[in-house]
């Protein structure tokens, strides 16, 4: 990157920063649970289109664009998703004196992930008025990422020409990527008992909770090794005091890098409740679901390369971790485009303490503005 492009970013930092705390804060106050993010949209529409950019939205509502470059390289993908979690009504802010910018209510304040959305805007515009030639980007700017993807698994990637992505979608400073995520399993298990009065006679039924305790002995939770987990979250079971219960369900997950290894886990889950329950005269049913699929890109992959140097270059750590989150790269690794979460400056993500910085979001942008620059 040129020593003339790092002193012209310079002369736009005021300016920008103004431009990032207001578009941050107009995003902000746009209502966009999962599956509600049609008035971000739009909006987000008129902006990409407002850049020069051919924009789509497909009937899920996930937003496609494509910019033209000058360079002759390949285009890269950049993407954040533009749902929210809850609580998310109503979200309102306050901008500290330090620049940094808190939830101001019961809500959460939404830098997940609108930090993502105004920093890929803003380096767009940064790399455009640099005046220097630039390589082709896309943009998946997506739905429901925050149920566990669900919007790309609706999208379709036959119109994406990109074969590596940057997603911007990781807490923490600005200047470090995640290079691998899980897969993530969600399951149910239930036992069937028989009900019978508690008190005339308990003998002739059986206890599908006192089962469910057995089986949960037998299944193991936490740190399974140093890379899966497995953890029950929820448990419903019985109707009144005095009958016997007939029914208790579990609900639980399992995450993990070995993607076959969490899927025997799940098995071997299937398995010990079938067993336990027959073994008490009762029935099991089992489902389960794969959300999320792990990934690992490595690390002396090009699109590795081109973010540690333009980190070099702009001063930035470029620091390599791993998150044991998912996020959109997951779904696009599945479609072999490779990729990076990178860091977005956003902070006690899903908590109503949430927080970013100005800081954070110029720094952010200036990294997207040199991505697209990159001749690497």
């Amino acid at each position: 990157m040129a020593e003339a492009f790092l002193a012209g970013l310079k002369g736009l930092e005021e300016q920008a920063k103004v431009q990032l705390r207001d578009e941050f804060l107009e995003l902000i106050g746009i209502d966009a649970p999962s599956w509600g993010e049609q008035a971000i949209g739009t909006s987000l529409q008129k902006k990409l289109a407002g850049l020069g950019m051919e924009v789509r939205r497909d009937e899920a509502g996930n937003l496609y664009g494509y910019l033209p470059g000058e360079l002759a390289r390949p285009p890269i993908l950049l993407s954040a998703h533009m749902d929210t979690v809850e609580p998310s009504k109503g979200k309102q802010a306050v901008t500290e004196p330090d620049g940094t910018i808190r939830s101001a209510g019961d809500a959460v304040l939404g830098a997940d992930c609108v930090a993502g959305l105004v920093e890929i805007l803003q380096g767009i515009r940064l790399a455009q008025d640099s005046g220097r030639p630039h390589r082709p980007v896309e943009i998946l700017f997506s739905v429901a990422e925050e149920t566990y993807c669900e919007g790309l698994d609706r999208f379709d990637f036959s119109q994406v020409k990109s074969r590596e992505s940057y997603v911007l979608d990781l807490t923490g400073t600005i200047g470090s990527a995640a290079l691998k995520a899980p897969t993530l399993v969600s399951f149910q298990a239930s036992v069937r008992g028989r009900a019978a009065h508690a008190g005339m006679e308990p003998e002739k039924g059986i206890n599908a909770i006192a089962i469910m305790a057995k089986l949960l002995g037998k299944i193991p939770q936490g740190h399974l090794d140093a890379e899966t987990t497995c953890n029950i979250g929820t448990i419903e079971g019985g109707r009144m005091i005095n009958i016997v219960p007939e029914l208790c369900t579990i609900r639980g997950e399992v995450r993990g890098y070995n993607h076959e290894r969490v899927m025997e886990i799940v098995a071997d889950i299937e398995r010990l409740a079938t067993e336990t329950a027959e073994a008490a005269g009762a029935g099991a049913d089992f489902t389960y679901k794969v959300h999320i699929h792990s990934y690992a890109t490595p690390a002396e992959a090009d699109v590795v390369t081109r973010f540690q140097q333009s980190c070099r270059e702009l001063g930035l750590a470029g620091d390599l971790t791993e998150t044991f989150g998912g996020s959109d790269q997951n779904p696009l690794s599945r479609q072999g485009i490779q990729g990076i979460v990178l860091s977005n400056g956003m902070y006690k993500m899903h908590t109503t303490e949430e927080y970013t910085t100005i800081e954070d979001l110029w720094q952010g942008s200036r990294l997207v503005a040199g991505l697209i620059l990159s001749e690497v």
